[in-house]
Formats: structure tokens, sequence, C-alpha cells
């Protein structure tokens, strides 16, 4: 079946998931796995104010490594919605979350990501998809800042993703998770000048960290479709949720700059 692993791939890594991936396949609008979603009510749930779950319908293929994701100050799921079944079509567990109240700050937004991740690994309708051993944070905004928050509050995480992260907090020199800063060169909300890049700049190169810059992008970039910051996104996931080194071809040296990117760093080598 499509996505399916042989038994040599297994053995070598029980966690990859999928072909063998190439840029074509990582820019296309999904990946190779099918996907359902479900609704999950604020009045179910605690901690969080519920939001959208997407999974991969198969279950030939084992568990899967799941991710919750955070939007912007005054911003509901809706608005970076598409990455829910962009990112759980590469073989991943997403939950989208609202937020309590749209105007929460980043510490608020971080530990309700991490109340969401509990609710889908110990609660949610697909628990049993689900690796609770292999988990992420991501978030737009002060959803990014939150993302921040999570990963320095929950060090076994996986990997995080703040997408134009705003945090008022700029050193975050704790951080052991292997984070990927997406930041727009043109935004004026979360100034890469003193957001995404003293973020980057203060995470320990150990703990394995990238920094995307989206050539002309404003604070907004995550509310469409984005191909570059999706193929960097997905990549991130499956080299450091799944341990899959076949996508360490896309990290190091990674994108390079051109018409999209206009600056991308990265701690190669990984380790």
């Amino acid at each position: 079946m499509a996505g399916g692993i042989t038994a040599a791939q297994a053995a070598e890594n029980p966690y990859e998931r999928g072909p063998a991936p190439t840029l074509s396949a990582l820019q296309a609008s999904r990946g190779p796995y099918a996907v359902s979603s479900t609704s999950v009510s604020s009045l179910s749930v605690s901690g969080f104010g519920g939001g959208q779950i997407y999974y991969p319908t198969t279950t030939s293929d084992g568990t899967f490594g799941a991710i919750a994701i955070s939007p912007g100050f005054t911003a509901y799921w809706s608005s970076i919605s598409w990455l829910g079944p962009r990112l759980a079509s590469h073989g991943f567990v997403v939950i989208g979350i609202e937020t309590n109240s749209t105007l929460d700050q980043p510490a608020s937004r971080g530990t309700q990501l991490l109340a969401a991740l509990d609710y889908l690994t110990r609660s949610s309708s697909v628990r049993t998809r689900i690796d609770s051993s292999r988990l992420a944070v991501a978030g737009h905004s002060m959803g990014g800042g939150g993302s921040l928050e999570a990963a320095s509050d929950r060090p076994s995480l996986q990997a995080a993703v703040p997408i134009a992260p705003w945090n008022s907090d700029k050193t975050w020199s704790e951080l052991r998770v292997p984070t990927l800063i997406i930041g727009g060169e043109s935004d004026t909300i979360a100034p890469v000048s003193s957001h995404s890049i003293p973020f980057y700049n203060s995470i320990p190169s150990s703990a394995e960290k990238s920094y995307l810059e989206l050539n002309g992008a404003s604070h907004f970039f995550p509310q469409s479709t984005n191909t570059p910051m999706a193929v960097q996104f997905v990549a991130w996931l499956k080299r450091f949720v799944d341990n899959d080194t076949r996508y360490d071809q896309f990290i190091c040296p990674g994108p390079g700059t051109g018409v999209s990117i206009s600056d991308y760093r990265s701690s190669c080598p990984l380790s």
C-alpha cells in the first residue's frame, strides 16, 4: 500500500513512515497518507479550548508521532488550518487547538499546547494511533512563542516549530528540543531582528536548530498555503519525531537562499 514500510526499513528505524522523500513530493499539497479529521469540543476537554484533529486513516503502519499547533493572538485555528491535513498526510497525528481566549499570552499558549498533547495521547478518540514518546509542538505568532514555552517546560518533546514567533522572552538557552524557527523577512509585528533571530541565536547548537526566513513575507504568511515553509516543516518533523535520516538532505545544507527564501541557518551537521 502507499506509505507502507518494508521489514528491513522497520528493523533499521521502527519510526520510519512513508516512502523515500523527494523535494517534489514535499512540495505537493498532500503526502502519501489518506487523512481523516474529527472535531474536539471545548466542553469535552480541560486546559485548552478544543480544536480539530487530523490523522492518517491507515492502521497498517503502526503508531504515528503527534503534534499540537496553536494559532496566534486574536486568531482561531481556522487561520492556519491548512497545516492540519498537510502534516497528517505525511504520517503524523495533528491537533490544531483553539485557545482558552484569543488574547492568551505565550506562556498560557505553551501550557495549552501541552494540555492538548496530553489529551491527544490519553483521552482522544485517536490515542491508540499515537506513539506518546514522539511528540512535537508548533504555533503562529504568540502561538509560536507558546511553542518555545512548551519546549522549555517539557524537554522530552522531539521537535518544536515556532512560526513568526512572538515572545517578550528573547533568551532560550535552556532549550534542548530540536527547534525550527520560521520567520518572515518583512514581518512588522514580530520582526525577525527582535524575535526569530534572537530566539534562534540563543538556542544552543547541541539542541539542533534551524532558521528559515521567507523572502518578503509579512507576519501573516502562515495564513495561506506556503510551500517553502511546508517543505521544511515536514522535513523537520520527519527527521526529529520519526528519527528519519532520509530527510537530512533537506536540513543540511538546507534549501539555501533564492526567490522565496532570504535566509537559512542550521546547526549542521546533524547528530
